[in-house]
């Protein structure tokens, strides 16, 4: 709801009073005249009716009707009036405005009912005969002791209404005049008010800026200037206190923010007191709306909220490894947990503190996999090895067939050892000479490197029946090491070749734009899911273990081309749909073109 200025909380108020008390005295005074003019103008009819009903007298007879009509519209002429002579039963004898004839039977009028049973009748209600409001005023006429019929005097409502007109008019230009001398002095009276509040709200609002050294004037009333002296005090505190806060915030805040690890205090309710950048940052949080929230609210990671609610319900220092799934990756957290105290050494909450340990993970993740990975793929051809080796031993030396059989085993299986030991050897060298700075780029055209690349896989091409496309212009140049380009791009045409079906088509393409030049290798295969996608380029990482090792592949032909292009100052990205095929790209900063 909107706060409106005290002015406008008074003004309205006095005004809406005196319309109220206006209203009130006006609305009961045209009611008492409405009474008191309804009052006499029936008491004015019911006269006019007395004189009507003794100069009718003598004539309620049927066979006098066109008489008794002719004098009804005589004297309601005469009277400004309608008259209506009504007998016993109902029948209209006479009537001022109507022919009687036409009229239907009045036995049923309330005010007919009310004179026949020998009393004064008095109605107002609309008239069906003239269609307008009229008031009714019905005397009994009685010869010899009985009620012979009625005389019954009506006057429309209109003409009550015009006279009630004139009196409400000047009532209400009396209230009009009494309503705007009022509504001035209410205004005084609310600005007098008013005004003094509204000058200590300035200065209030000059003290909430920070501008404390400029007092309020004190003045108005004893209760007006005692609340200013005592603004004026408050200010000379606050003026201290908050220099001494500010300063105290701002080493805190230098502190928390220049930190690496993350910082999470909370109240014993599980509240955020206080976090700083980096423990925002890793549970992807805003540090202006958590504070004040419980962590429940603000962070939906059920391991860091067990850990909070352990260290508050321990009170005592609590380790632990926190998993928090991010966009990016999950990201691993080593978690300390101490108890919260204050100067009275009262336990108030809890502060956490969080170390990322990701990287030191994913490494560690990273070698138990190589570790693996390639004491697998060197057991595989040892065990065939040994097992031909032993079958020929064992008597297969004697089958020339079967011995000739298990020694191509052996040779493959040789081969294929030899193979990832040379992998192996090209990932390290390729390795350590990136790291010692020792591969040396020259400025060279990119078209003959993917040439001769091509030329190399040529065969296994054809043999296939794959198409291969190139698409590069002679004019694209940059510094690359044109042997160690050429492994790369053959291992991703190797790839590309493995895995296309026969008679499909393979295109590498060239292109530079801005200050990049970029190669890609597409083909139309197989495709690879999703999932696979960022541990593509790990070593001896294999989408399909099975087909992979069937095709020939050691599973570090993407690494030893992640390698290479690193060692370029690129990268290298893949995009690929399941049964669509995929698309890699090698991107290389163009240093110098021509």
């Amino acid at each position: 709801m909107a706060r409106r200025r005290l002015l406008w909380q008074l003004y309205p108020t006095y005004l809406v009073i005196i319309g109220i008390a206006l209203l009130a005295v006006t609305w009961d005074i045209s009611g008492a005249l409405r009474s008191f003019h309804a009052e006499q103008t029936a008491l004015d009819l019911q006269a006019r009716a007395r004189l009507v009903e003794s100069r009718l007298r003598g004539h309620f007879s049927s066979l006098k009707l066109e008489e008794v009509d002719r004098l009804c519209k005589e004297l309601g002429r005469a009277a400004s009036a309608r008259i209506t002579v009504v007998l016993p039963d109902g029948r209209v004898l006479g009537d001022s405005e109507e022919d009687p004839r036409r009229m239907d039977n009045h036995a049923a009028r309330p005010e007919i009912v009310t004179a026949l049973g020998g009393r004064v009748g008095i109605s107002t209600r609309f008239s069906n005969t003239l269609q307008k409001d009229m008031m009714y005023v019905a005397v009994p006429v009685a010869e010899e002791g009985g009620i012979i019929g009625t005389v019954r005097i009506a006057l429309a409502a209109t003409a009550m209404d015009r006279t009630l007109e004139t009196i409400y008019l000047r009532l209400a230009a009396g209230g009009l005049l009494i309503t705007l001398v009022a509504a001035a002095l209410s205004l005084v009276v609310s600005r007098r008010i008013s005004r003094p509040l509204e000058e200590m709200t300035h200065g209030a609002r000059r003290f909430a800026r920070g501008e404390l050294g400029r007092p309020l004037a004190v003045s108005g009333s004893l209760e007006i200037a005692a609340l200013g002296e005592t603004l004026n005090h408050m200010a000379a505190q606050l003026d201290e206190r908050i220099r001494a806060m500010a300063r105290q915030h701002n080493e805190l805040e230098g502190v928390l923010s220049s930190m690496s690890e993350g910082v999470l205090a909370l109240d014993n309710e599980e509240r955020i007191l206080r976090v700083n950048g980096a423990a925002a940052r890793w549970m992807s949080i805003d540090p202006g709306q958590a504070q004040g929230r419980r962590i429940q609210e603000v962070v939906r990671k059920v391991e860091l909220q067990r850990f909070v609610s352990q260290t508050l319900a321990s009170r005592q220092p609590l380790e632990g490894d926190l998993v928090l799934g991010a966009a990016q990756g999950e990201r691993y957290l080593q978690a300390h947990g101490t108890p919260l105290r204050d100067l009275q050494n009262r336990d108030i909450g809890a502060l956490v503190v969080l170390n990322d340990v990701t990287r030191l993970r994913r490494l560690e993740t990273l070698r138990r996999d190589f570790v693996a990975n390639v004491s697998h793929e060197l057991k595989t051809p040892v065990t065939a090895i040994k097992g031909s080796v032993e079958t020929l031993l064992g008597g297969a030396l004697e089958d020339a067939s079967a011995a000739e059989r298990f020694l191509g085993i052996v040779v493959r299986q040789a081969d294929r050892l030899g193979a990832i030991i040379d992998d192996l050897l090209a990932l390290s060298r390729v390795e350590q000479d990136s790291d010692q700075g020792e591969i040396p780029l020259e400025q060279g055209a990119v078209r003959p490197v993917l040439e001769a690349a091509l030329q190399v896989c040529q065969q296994s091409a054809d043999a296939k029946g794959l198409k291969i496309n190139l698409f590069c212009s002679e004019q694209i140049e940059t510094r690359i090491n044109a042997p160690l380009l050429e492994q790369a791009v053959m291992n991703l045409l190797t790839n590309a070749i493995k895995y296309t079906s026969v008679a499909g088509k393979i295109v590498i393409e060239a292109v530079q734009f801005q200050d990049q030049v970029m190669i890609k290798v597409q083909d139309w295969g197989c495709g690879i899911a999703p999932e696979h996608l960022p541990r593509l380029f790990e070593r001896f990482y294999r989408v399909d273990p099975a087909r992979s090792r069937k095709l020939g592949g050691t599973g570090l032909g993407l690494a030893i081309v992640k390698h290479i292009v690193q060692a370029h100052g690129g990268e290298v990205v893949v995009h690929s749909t399941p049964g669509q095929g995929s698309t890699f790209s090698i991107v290389l900063p163009q240093v110098s073109a021509c």
